[in-house]
């Protein structure tokens, strides 16, 4: 992962080493009352029968071009700032760019408070040609906006609580990396003054430590934790006989890739710092396909890395991790037995482990295109390593690493949907992961549920692998490469897919132009649509097909509202909670049902809101008869509401306007509501 953002993140390909707390986000603009499942894309005269607008493709920008527009950016982000509402106290710093060849611009910023960096506060901001915004996609709709920057707890008490956070991952630091900060933290909830503090050293197995939390300096409490070493295992085994680009001066070769950005490759020689010694001989044949030969590894390194610059330039026209042209570098050989691999943002790198014994270098395709698009996420989206947002991070990681093994057609290694099938770290024989039905591996979610977002990243990655895997190749058994997959669907309805160029075409352009930090499966839903729409038009099969997914893996409903064996009617547009207030409403208008409700209706609750004990929720059917779904609690502590409701409303006439009624009974805490969906059996 890239060290775009205010923070470094992290991400092992296995399951064992994270945990987090979910976060919510919204793509502000786009989101809308919708009942047939459709983001609100300008509708299209006809669909472009499968075919790109060559409007919404990126650009190749050279690095000088790309600068000049971070740099116009930068110097109109007060005009900016005054235009999308920001308050006097804030300000916005460009990070990163891509224009499209209709000339729209898709600018992603940075927010400050007052001087402090507002972590959770990124936006996307698209700009057409004219110069009209055109949408705003935004981490947070929370107003920015604290009382006082004068903390009410020391820092030395933040830094004790992320030591001893630290400490419970295996560190035995005793001081932080980076002493506490003064930060405005948006990332849940309402924004508040708190300190981030970064904790190094080691975790318990021996993967470096860059461990941030974030404490309410008014209150003391732990507001968020994430990890900022991405870790991952890759294939141990070789892809053969490769060519790799490596510089020759006088009698002397080494594997540095002047061809993409002077990618270098190092060996550490089980060290467990500093860069390592660069790969040198005097012949260009690099290793022997075994242990023996420590270059093996290297040469494995170098492949996976230069597979990786290509498959990004050459489908996407992203030059490098952070699109300036820059190579990242590889270190192989790390520590001892380490049965792992991670990038870290730090260094721009990325680094291997010789596996169990050192028997077995964890250097491949899967293990470079996973990782180092950690390193494309952070650089682009920048997704919290945790909750919904991180199990979205993880699965773009899974999603371009399976596309990087498809790009490289090697006879050795051939692509397919499944992780880390060369490796056997399971000790079965089995992957570590499978997008075609996730379940398989014993932990990951098939499809989306309200409390997915409490599952370990790598498991809850599972709903947007299997959503990428649908809208490439469809539902159903089929083999693809030699491999057998039988897909199944949540609403038990088939998936027709678009292919994978397509699917990788859309995925990339939502994670690069309308994904920010805290985007969750209901944003990248949204997102997703969004870029179909502007890729391939609202009225395409492309377009359906993401609706059909989506649908598929319990996300939104397919078009016209079918899905579930039934019909689903949806609202997705926010409505903000008053503080201790009056009852807000959200309504769905129900039509085409015959009779009365069924004694089963689902109603679908997302509400983003801390201490949602001070919630009362009803629904409240056509004639005003009024179900309570959630009473008020004291004791009720935890944030937000995202649950799925069972009513009997038999009594009640099906068609007509329904409404969510959520009222706030105490003060402190705000909130609003996200989306609510009623499904008809």
């Amino acid at each position: 992962m890239s060290s775009s953002s205010p923070h470094r993140r992290t991400s092992h390909i296995t399951k064992r080493r994270i945990s987090g707390v979910a976060l919510v986000g919204v793509a502000a603009l786009l989101t809308a009352a919708v009942q047939s499942g459709a983001a609100s894309a300008a509708p299209e005269k006809a669909p472009r029968t499968g075919k790109v607008n060559p409007g919404a493709v990126a650009l190749k920008l050279t690095p000088s071009q790309r600068a000049e527009l971070i740099r116009d950016a930068n110097a109109a982000k007060a005009i900016t700032a005054k235009d999308l509402s920001l308050g006097a106290k804030e300000s916005l710093v460009a990070r990163d760019v891509i224009k499209d060849h209709d000339g729209t611009v898709h600018t992603r910023y940075e927010r400050t408070y007052d001087g402090l960096p507002v972590l959770g506060g990124d936006l996307v901001v698209d700009t057409a040609k004219s110069g009209k915004t055109e949408h705003v996609y935004k981490a947070t709709k929370a107003t920015i906006k604290v009382s006082s920057l004068k903390p009410s707890i020391a820092a030395a008490k933040a830094e004790k609580q992320a030591l001893s956070a630290a400490k419970a991952a295996g560190s035995k630091q005793t001081d932080a990396d980076r002493a506490p900060r003064k930060v405005i933290w948006a990332g849940s909830g309402t924004p508040v003054l708190a300190y981030e503090t970064v904790v190094g050293g080691l975790q318990d197995d021996g993967t470096p430590n860059q461990l941030h939390v974030i404490t309410d300096a008014a209150t003391g409490k732990k507001l968020f934790e994430w990890q900022g070493i991405k870790t991952g295992i890759g294939n141990t085994q070789y892809s053969g006989q490769v060519t790799l680009t490596t510089t020759q001066s006088g009698s002397t070769f080494t594997l540095n890739d002047s061809a993409r950005g002077a990618h270098k490759t190092y060996n550490l020689n089980h060290g467990t710092s500093g860069t390592g010694t660069l790969f040198s001989q005097t012949n260009d044949t690099w290793g022997n396909s075994t242990t023996s030969n420590a270059a093996t590894a290297g040469a494995d390194a170098h492949y996976g890395a230069a597979e990786t610059w290509d498959f990004y330039k050459n489908t996407f026209g992203r030059s490098g991790i952070k699109n300036n042209g820059v190579g990242a570098y590889s270190r192989v050989h790390y520590g001892n037995a380490y049965v792992n691999a991670f990038w870290d943002d730090t260094c721009f790198c990325m680094t291997y482990g010789d596996g169990s014994g050192n028997a077995d270098p964890l250097t491949s395709l899967d293990v470079a295109g996973h990782e180092m698009s950690h390193g494309v996420t952070s650089n682009t989206a920048g997704l919290n390593y945790s909750g919904e947002s991180g199990g979205l991070n993880e699965a773009t990681s899974d999603i371009f690493g399976t596309g990087v093994e498809f790009y490289a057609n090697n006879s050795t290694d051939v692509g397919d949907y499944l992780i880390g099938e060369k490796i056997d770290i399971n000790g079965d024989g089995t992957p570590l992961r499978y997008m075609d039905k996730p379940s398989k591996d014993g932990g990951s979610a098939d499809s989306w549920y309200s409390g997915v977002g409490n599952l370990d990243v790598h498991y809850s990655s599972g709903v947007a692998n299997h959503f990428f895997y649908l809208l490439s190749e469809g539902s159903g058994a089929k083999v693809i490469n030699g491999v057998s997959y039988n897909s199944p669907t949540s609403d038990g309805l088939p998936v027709t897919g678009i292919g994978r160029d397509k699917a990788l075409q859309i995925w990339y352009r939502a994670l690069t132009t309308k994904f920010t930090s805290t985007t969750n499966y209901a944003a990248a839903r949204t997102g997703t649509l969004a870029a179909a729409g502007e890729l391939y038009g609202t009225t395409s099969a492309e377009y359906t097909a993401v609706q059909n997914a989506w649908a598929a893996v319990n996300v939104g409903s397919r078009p016209g509202g079918g899905g579930g064996g039934g019909t689903s009617f949806e609202n997705t547009a926010d409505v903000s909670i008053p503080d201790n207030g009056a009852a807000v409403t959200s309504s769905i208008t129900v039509s085409g049902r015959t009779g009365n409700a069924p004694t089963n209706l689902a109603v679908a609750v997302d509400i983003i809101h801390t201490w949602r004990g001070d919630l009362v929720v009803d629904l409240v059917a056509p004639d005003g008869s009024v179900y309570n779904l959630k009473a008020f609690s004291s004791s009720d502590s935890a944030d937000n509401v995202q649950t799925t409701y069972t009513v009997n409303a038999s009594s009640e006439v099906a068609n007509g306007t329904w409404k969510l009624r959520v009222q706030d009974k105490a003060a402190q805490d705000t909130g609003y509501i996200n989306s609510w969906k009623l499904t008809f059996p």
